[in-house]
């Protein structure tokens, strides 16, 4: 038990097992988040068009994938500020206040009328918008992360916890559906002009069913325990500094969004090609992030991680490679296909031992804060800088060697890192006690 303590969590308080229909209120509303997020960015040379015309279209895209950026900014403040809310208020009432926000975003997007329209009105509404959605973003994965976490029995809090990346995933696929529906169904004019759209409605249409789902929800918060519970509770700096590191592999998850951008702008392949990679990218992460958590249930965290980590850093340029030199379907299917499963398998449990690590009275903001900081500074950033760089340097591979080395930061905070599975931690204490009477 001492050695749990000293990762910095507490003893979990005995209550009714998480029920699917918990689970489904956290998928549903944090799949609406990130939905949000990805339609934007497979959409970014269309909504670049619409709201920042230019002869030049490298200019144009530029200046979307910049407005795409601007939404990372908010995240750290919106971590911190509804990251509170979850952590005084419970996260329960975080949870609502978010699903609302990105609701209020996601239409914004989606009923602002053109430049042509408009004038200079158009994108300032669009970058007002994409940073309220970065607000409500931020603020949402500290309170879901957290009551996954708690909800979940001990020993399943990795297979629990891996819904957060599951969720993005499944936003990930939803949103690959409707990119390639409409990319098959609307001529490039179409989508252009109103396609585009109907993929931010299609999101609205859900937030009256969510905000349902989450009303039900139950509270994992107990009352009355902030500061005595924060007393009592290890220093957790050097958990949120590790936390930021080993964060640093939503890079990958930046790009492999981006795909959808890279084939159409540097392969120069059409739009019923293009959306397909965020199809495979959606189906991988579905179909192994629950895996990779309730496999690290067992095994632990760190070995999941640093074992995906270094195939995924081996894997990564020579996946580039190929789809740069062959530009055909079968090399941009197959290259995403490895990444996005290698990446499927680390993120989830990367996101469970920071959650479980952290104290129960801080764990919402924290979390947010370390998340939304990291996201933002080697993620949101990403898909502008490789875009810059592919066109600075005329090099294709450019992203690839990008992404290698935001891993190689995280692979050795994963070295770094005490495991947190409890588990593992029994079997610890069990082999050697002496060190549970440190």
């Amino acid at each position: 038990m001492m050695a749990r303590a000293r990762m910095g969590g507490e003893m979990p308080e005995s209550r009714a097992p998480i029920s699917a229909g918990q689970v489904a209120a956290v998928v549903a509303g944090n799949a609406l988040e990130f939905y949000d997020l990805y339609i934007y960015s497979f959409f970014a040379v269309y909504i670049g068009r619409v709201f920042f015309p230019s002869k030049d279209p490298a200019v144009s895209l530029l200046a979307s994938l910049g407005t795409y950026g601007l939404g990372f900014v908010m995240r750290p403040i919106g971590g911190w500020v509804l990251g509170r809310i979850g952590d005084r208020a419970g996260r329960k009432p975080a949870m609502i206040l978010c699903f609302w926000l990105t609701g209020v975003a996601l239409a914004g997007v989606a009923l602002t009328p053109s430049y042509g329209a408009i004038g200079v009105a158009a994108p300032a509404l669009v970058i007002f918008f994409r940073l309220l959605h970065g607000f409500a973003l931020g603020g949402e994965v500290g309170p879901t992360t957290a009551f996954l976490v708690e909800a979940a029995p001990p020993e399943r809090r990795g297979f629990y916890g891996s819904f957060q990346l599951w969720t993005q995933s499944l936003a990930i696929l939803l949103s690959g559906i409707v990119g390639v529906t409409l990319s098959n169904t609307l001529t490039e004019r179409q989508l252009q002009d109103f396609g585009w759209r109907i993929a931010f409605l299609l999101g609205v249409s859900v937030v009256p069913v969510g905000l349902m789902m989450r009303r039900r929800l139950s509270e994992t918060l107990p009352r009355a325990r902030g500061k005595t519970q924060l007393m009592s509770s290890r220093p957790y700096k050097w958990v949120a500094i590790l936390g930021l590191f080993l964060l640093c592999g939503p890079v990958g998850q930046s790009l492999l969004t981006y795909m959808t951008t890279y084939a159409l702008s540097t392969l120069h392949m059409s739009a019923k090609i293009a959306f397909a990679p965020s199809l495979v990218t959606g189906v991988c992460g579905v179909s192994v992030g629950l895996i990779a958590g309730a496999v690290s249930d067992h095994i632990g965290r760190k070995p999941v991680m640093i074992f995906s980590g270094i195939l995924l850093i081996l894997t990564i340029v020579p996946a580039f490679q190929l789809m740069a030199h062959y530009r055909n379907t079968a090399s941009l299917l197959g290259g995403t296909a490895v990444l996005a499963c290698l990446r499927g398998i680390c993120a989830p449990v990367c996101i469970v031992w920071l959650a479980e690590s952290l104290p129960l009275a801080v764990r919402s903001r924290t979390f947010a804060l370390v998340y939304s900081t990291s996201v933002s500074l080697f993620g949101g950033t990403t898909q502008y800088v490789v875009t810059w760089l592919t066109k600075a340097t005329g090099n294709p591979i450019a992203p690839a060697w990008y992404w290698t080395a935001g891993m190689a930061v995280s692979l050795a905070a994963a070295v770094a890192i005490r495991e947190s599975a409890p588990r593992k931690l029994a079997a610890t204490a069990v082999a050697s006690p002496e060190l549970t009477e440190a």
